[in-house]
């Protein structure tokens, strides 16, 4: 927010020194350069002396004038050669020159004119020029004053601005806090403003829209919520009455039936679990966190792993993990479900492997498996979404192992990517807040 009305500063800054070149120019192109219009005038009283004193002498008289004012002025007033004078004038200077024009050179603090054009002053007068060295002029003052005008006008326009800006600049860090507590799970967070406020109605459409965002997300997780503790009831009916079958009966084809329906029902309690497990992230995004060693944590992880018959666990966790702070359930279980989704698709290797790189810490779970294609990285840690080659009843899965996994980091504030492994397959890293 800062950033916005430092531009917003920086932009009318801007545009008001371009209003002052673009003027400047206007200025030259339409009735001269303004630096000659103040050098004019500093030296406006020696140019009066020549136009209203020597130059109204008489013809007999006027090098005597010229003399007395040498005598009593601080500038210099010279005879030259015309031919000297020319050398060093060009362009619009040297032709106001030959019109008999009084013409400045600024940098020299000078200015030229010819004495006489028809040779009536005196005699050879029309063969020469009169220059007038060390002229009162000091254009770095006169540029000084102008800065101070500009400097003036822009304070004039920016305190307006900026007392006008404060208020909306206030209001958007309040809404910006608001947004910054909402996505944090904060869903009653409100903007509380006055009717007053310049954005106040915007403030009132983020409220509606975060009353709605909150609406929805309660009715989402209590209907998650009932319907997997409604679920559960009939599921455990059905236990409880597939047990007094399997006691009934005595037929094996009716054995291995019975089987196959408790391995569906095993199916349904792990996926009303992992509802509930999702529904439980969303409800609770506060963590209470606790300090335990990461690295015990993650070898946790690799002992409550099911048994898996010719794949190979590797674990390269570094020495110097320590120890860190957050949920240790909630970490084990995002980890856990990577070494599982690992050890279904791996073919013969899988490694865990935790180090810590300056002010974070990474860890990764990689596979040798067929790897996820580039563009379903990003996908397969959407709810429910699962790759083709596991729809079978082979490898099973509900495709929410990954997103539980992804929200538990993130609730940590970290990152959870699913990349290439050099194994061949997939590789997904955890990288997390030291």
């Amino acid at each position: 927010m800062n950033r916005l009305f430092f531009r917003f500063f920086i932009l009318v800054m801007l545009s008001i020194s371009a209003a002052a070149f673009i003027v400047y120019f206007a200025i030259n192109r339409l009735f001269g350069d303004p630096l000659d219009s103040i050098a004019r005038r500093q030296a406006a009283a020696q140019i009066f002396l020549l136009e209203q004193y020597i130059d109204q002498a008489p013809a007999d008289q006027w090098l005597d004038r010229l003399n007395k004012v040498r005598e009593v002025s601080g500038v210099r007033f010279e005879l030259v050669p015309l031919g000297d004078v020319r050398r060093q004038l060009s362009g619009i200077d040297a032709a106001g020159f030959e019109r008999g024009d009084v013409v400045l050179d600024i940098g020299r603090k000078a200015f030229y004119r010819r004495v006489d054009l028809v040779g009536e002053r005196y005699i050879g007068s029309n063969e020469e020029a009169l220059v007038a060295q060390d002229l009162p002029i000091d254009i770095g003052f006169a540029l000084s004053m102008e800065a101070v005008r500009y400097l003036i006008v822009a304070l004039v326009l920016l305190i307006p601005i900026a007392a006008w800006s404060r208020a909306h600049w206030q209001g958007l860090q309040q809404l910006s806090d608001v947004a910054d507590r909402f996505g944090g799970g904060e869903l009653g967070t409100r903007a509380h403003m006055e009717p007053k406020d310049s954005i106040y109605p915007l403030a009132e459409r983020i409220n509606h829209m975060a009353d709605r965002i909150e609406r929805l997300l309660d009715s989402q997780r209590n209907l998650l919520h009932s319907v997997g503790h409604e679920i559960r009831t009939p599921i455990a009916r059905l236990e409880f009455a597939l047990e007094l079958l399997r006691d009934a009966a005595g037929n094996p084809a009716l054995d291995k039936r019975i089987n196959a329906m408790e391995g569906d029902l095993r199916e349904l309690k792990e996926l009303v679990n992992e509802l509930l497990g999702m529904t439980r992230l969303d409800a609770e995004p506060h963590l209470e966190r606790r300090s335990f060693d990461l690295g015990s944590a993650l070898a946790h992880c690799r002992e409550t792993l099911p048994p898996s018959e010719g794949m190979a666990l590797e674990m390269e966790i570094g020495s110097a993990l320590g120890q860190f702070s957050g949920d240790q359930r909630l970490l084990e279980r995002a980890v856990g479900n990577l070494l599982r989704n690992a050890l279904k698709y791996g073919s013969r290797s899988v490694r865990l492997g935790a180090t810590r790189i300056g002010s974070v810490v990474q860890v990764v779970v990689e596979d040798d498996g067929p790897g996820i294609p580039d563009g379903e990285r990003e996908r397969i840690f959407e709810p429910f979404y699962r790759l083709d080659r596991s729809r079978d009843r082979n490898t099973g899965g509900f495709g929410l192992g990954l997103s539980i996994a992804r929200k538990a980091v993130q609730l940590h504030g970290g990152t959870l990517v699913a990349g290439q492994s050099a194994l061949g397959g997939a590789r997904f890293t955890i990288t997390l807040p030291a």
